[in-house]
C-alpha cells in the first residue's frame, strides 16, 4: 500500500513544493508508483487477472468522465450579469437535481463554467468548494445515475427507486444545510464587493443556450451507462457520441467556453495511478472486513465514509456492500441476494449509500468530478484550494458537521429516521 500514500501525499505536497515541476512531472510520477503495485500483483502475486479488471473499470471510467467532458464542452450557456447570493443558491440547488438526472459527472461539466462566469466579478475559492459539496457529490443522491457508487448498486441488483425512497431526507437535509451555509459566505463576500459598483443583473437579462444539439450525444452517453456487456460496447458507444460532439460543435462555442484538453488530461494520468495503486488497500479492507467489527449502521456510515474520501468513493461502495452482505451470509454477486438484503436491511445499505455519496466530497480523490471542477476552475483563472486547504480550510470544517448530523439523525439512538 505504500505506493498509494506516496500518490496521494505528491498530489498533497508536491504543487507546494514545486508547482512548476510538478505540473511538468506528474504523469510520470503517478504511472511509476502504479507500475510498482501492478509489477508485484503480476509477478509476485499472481494475479494479473485482478489489475486486467481494474484496468477494465479505469477504461470505463475515462469513457464516461471524459465523454461526458467533451460533450458538455459543447454546450455554452450564457449568464447574464453578476450573481447575486440567492441566486446563486437557486443554481446549486437545480444543479443538485440535474446530478440525479445526468449523473454528478455530467451536472458538473455541464454547470462549471456558467457558474464561473455569473460570478465572475467575485468567485473566490468558497465559490469552487461548495460547487463541488453540492453538485458534484451530495447532490447526486436519489438515483443510481447521480453517481458513480449507487449506479455499482443498480448493476449489482439494487432495486433502481431504492435510492430515492431510502435517502431522500438525507439528501434534502445535507443539500439545504450546505447551502445555507453557502448563503452566509456568498452575503458576505456580495456586501464586500465593490458595494454595488458593478450592475447586479442576475435573473434578469438574457440567458442563452446554444449547441443544444449536443444535448442528444449527451442522452447517447447516458443510455450507454445501461449497456450491460463485457465486451466493451458501453466504453464505444460514450467514445463515438465525444466524437460526434466534438467534430460537430462549432469552434465558437469551444471558444466560448474557453475549452481544451488539460483538465481531462491531468485527470487521466492521476487517476491511472489512483486505480493501480488502490487495489491492496482495497484488497486488504475486503480480506479484514470481519476485523474491523461491521456491526452497526452507524459504523458502517463512517468507515465507507472515511475511506470514500481518501479512496474512489465506488469501490470503497462494493467493498463495504460485500462485507455487510456477507454478515448476513448473502453473496453481492447474486442479485437476488442484494434485493433481499436492500429489503430486510435497508438501513445498512441506506449508511453505505450515504457514506459513499456524501464523503465522495472530503478530498479532491473522493470522487471524479472533483478534480475535475478544480482543473477546469485553475484554467478559467480562478483561486482555488489546494489538498490540505480543501480538507482543513472547508472540508472539515464546514462539511463535516453536516455529516455528523446525518449521522446522529439516521444511525444514533436518538435516530429521527
Amino acid at each position: 500500500m505504500l505506493p498509494f500514500a506516496m500518490l496521494l501525499l505528491s498530489i498533497a505536497v508536491m504543487p507546494f513544493i514545486n508547482k512548476k515541476w510538478w505540473h511538468h512531472h506528474y504523469p510520470k510520477v503517478s504511472i511509476a508508483l502504479g507500475a510498482i503495485t501492478t509489477a508485484y500483483y503480476v509477478f509476485v502475486l499472481g494475479s494479473g487477472a485482478r489489475m486486467l479488471h481494474v484496468a477494465h473499470e479505469y477504461v470505463s471510467f475515462m469513457a464516461l468522465i471524459g465523454s461526458l467532458f467533451i460533450v458538455s464542452g459543447g454546450i455554452h450557456i450564457r449568464v447574464p450579469g453578476r450573481a447575486k447570493p440567492g441566486f446563486n443558491c437557486l443554481f446549486l440547488f437545480v444543479g443538485a437535481v440535474l446530478a440525479n438526472l445526468i449523473g454528478t459527472t455530467g451536472a458538473s461539466m455541464l454547470l462549471i463554467r456558467p457558474w464561473l462566469g455569473m460570478n465572475r466579478s467575485r468567485v473566490s475559492a468558497f465559490h469552487i468548494v461548495f460547487f463541488i459539496f453540492v453538485v458534484s457529490n451530495v447532490g447526486g443522491c436519489l438515483t443510481p445515475i447521480g453517481d458513480p457508487p449507487l449506479f455499482l448498486g443498480y448493476i449489482k441488483g439494487v432495486p433502481f427507486w431504492w435510492v430515492l425512497k431510502g435517502c431522500w431526507e438525507a439528501w434534502l437535509i445535507g443539500v439545504t444545510a450546505l447551502i445555507a451555509m453557502f448563503y452566509l459566505f456568498d452575503r458576505g463576500s456580495y456586501s464586500r464587493d465593490e458595494k454595488g459598483d458593478l450592475e447586479d443583473t442576475a435573473g434578469s437579462g438574457t440567458w442563452a443556450i446554444e449547441g443544444l444539439r449536443n444535448v442528444s450525444w449527451l442522452g447517447v452517453v447516458l443510455g450507454a451507462v445501461f449497456i450491460k456487456t463485457p465486451l466493451g460496447l458501453s466504453e464505444l458507444v460514450m467514445a463515438g457520441a465525444a466524437i460526434a460532439s466534438w467534430l460537430g460543435t462549432p469552434k465558437r462555442l469551444h471558444e466560448a467556453n474557453q475549452f481544451n484538453f488539460e483538465p481531462i488530461r491531468e485527470v487521466a494520468w492521476l487517476f491511472a495511478g489512483i486505480f493501480a495503486t488502490m487495489v491492496p488497500a482495497l484488497d486488504y479492507l475486503e480480506s479484514h472486513a470481519a476485523e474491523l467489527g461491521l456491526n452497526t449502521s452507524m459504523k458502517l456510515y463512517w468507515l465507507t465514509g472515511l475511506l470514500s474520501g481518501a479512496l474512489d468513493n465506488a469501490p470503497t461502495y462494493l467493498t463495504f456492500l460485500a462485507a455487510a452482505m456477507g454478515r448476513q451470509h448473502l453473496s453481492l454477486n447474486e442479485p437476488a441476494d442484494v434485493r433481499m438484503f436492500a429489503a430486510q436491511h435497508d438501513h445498512e445499505l441506506v449508511a453505505i449509500s450515504l457514506g459513499a455519496v456524501f464523503f465522495g466530497a472530503m478530498t479532491y480523490i473522493g470522487n471524479g468530478p472533483n478534480f475535475m471542477v478544480k482543473a477546469i476552475s485553475e484554467q478559467a483563472g480562478v483561486p482555488t484550494p489546494g489538498f490540505f486547504a480543501y480538507l482543513f480550510k472547508f472540508a472539515l470544517p464546514i462539511l463535516a458537521p453536516v455529516l455528523g448530523l446525518i449521522a446522529l439523525l439516521y444511525f444514533s439512538r436518538w435516530r429521527v429516521f
